[in-house]
């Protein structure tokens, strides 16, 4: 089961991970020629985007 970046136990989970020998990186939106698209749905989004629309994921800070 995948966890959301807005998971409350995110901090533990990755702990977890990085002890383990996992690499743990921060999930940022990907670029489709001159838009955002969400890493979780793949919806598409102006560049002044700071959250999907389509599924409310937001990259952390």
């Amino acid at each position: 089961m995948g966890t959301s970046p807005n998971d409350a136990g995110d901090d533990v989970i990755d702990q977890f991970l990085s002890t383990r020998g996992h690499t743990v990186e921060q999930v940022g939106w990907e670029r489709d020629y001159n838009k955002k698209q969400c890493p979780d749905c793949g919806g598409l989004h102006d560049q002044s985007a700071r959250s999907c629309t389509v599924c409310g994921w937001q990259p952390t800070p």
